[in-house]
């Protein structure tokens, strides 16, 4: 460490290599933070509140003593907004240092082979118009919501996942939760979305299905009872009535490949892909 460290510190005589050390974590924590809130609405929060300290620093320059004032007496009280505010970027970027669970699955075969038992049974409810709610875990871990429902740790297959859904079946309301490639639980309660705009015309299922994304980075895949239409909810949005190619290529993305959003303009696509089709929603659906 000595070795690497001695040339910076040469440069910079003030800079210890504790200093060097303490500068690289807090760095390495920022970046962490800022890939949690990436692709979000909370980072228009966080570009808000860049603005709030630019005014501030404004304002200290220019002697405007009331704002700053204002400013500075509503300051120790910031940390407990940011933790409110950023609670699941918080929670995101704490599951990102703890690793993930989705490697579980063996290799890329075996996805595959999990992936297209998946799609054969979703298209399988779709075709009998049989409402269903499957949610499948990647890096942050879902045991609070396993735990509101009814455990299963069954390896998943079509004909489980059908006898699950089935109308008769006591545990075909609420969600079921994968973990690699097992059902960790069926009927599980998750929390709804909040966003208003959404709450026109998409129901219960679709609202859980978007609001367990936008606190954890799992993949919903959600089947409409009362039109049979496929939907699939990721980082927050949703993207609706998918044909079985396009299924599968959202499922290999997400799964497979471990594709992640590389920004805000990554999540906007999947406002745009499919947006008039969600424009066409006015039914409501489950």
């Amino acid at each position: 460490m000595r070795v690497l460290t001695s040339p910076i510190s040469s440069a910079l005589p003030g800079l210890t290599p504790l200093a060097i050390a303490d500068i690289l974590i807090f760095a390495f924590l920022v970046y962490q933070f800022f890939m949690a809130v990436r692709g979000r609405r909370a980072a228009h929060i966080l570009v808000g509140l860049l603005v709030v300290v630019g005014v501030y620093a404004v304002a200290t320059a220019l002697g405007l003593e009331l704002m700053r004032t204002a400013m500075a007496t509503l300051a120790p009280y910031a940390p407990f907004a940011l933790v409110v505010l950023f609670q699941s970027e918080i929670r995101r970027m704490l599951a990102r240092l703890g690793g993930g669970r989705w490697l579980s699955v063996g290799g890329r075969l075996q996805k595959r082979e999990f992936a297209e038992e998946l799609v054969l049974a979703l298209v399988q409810l779709q075709q009998q118009k049989v409402g269903a709610l499957v949610v499948v875990e990647r890096d942050i871990g879902l045991r609070s919501f396993i735990e509101s429902g009814v455990l299963m740790e069954a390896f998943l297959s079509r004909d489980l996942l059908l006898t699950i859904f089935h109308p008769g079946s006591a545990l075909h309301d609420g969600a079921v939760i994968v973990q690699g490639d097992k059902i960790a639980a069926a009927a599980c309660f998750l929390p709804l979305t909040v966003r208003p705009a959404l709450a026109r015309h998409l129901g219960t299922r679709h609202r859980a299905g978007i609001g367990v994304t936008e606190e954890t980075d799992c993949l919903s895949l959600i089947v409409s009872e009362e039109t049979g239409r496929i939907s699939v909810a990721a980082f927050g949005e949703i993207e609706i009535d998918l044909s079985q190619a396009r299924l599968e290529q959202r499922i290999t993305e997400h799964l497979i490949q471990r594709k992640s959003p590389k920004g805000s303009a990554d999540v906007a696509s999947w406002r745009s892909e499919n947006l008039e089709s969600e424009a066409a929603s006015d039914a409501r659906v489950d």
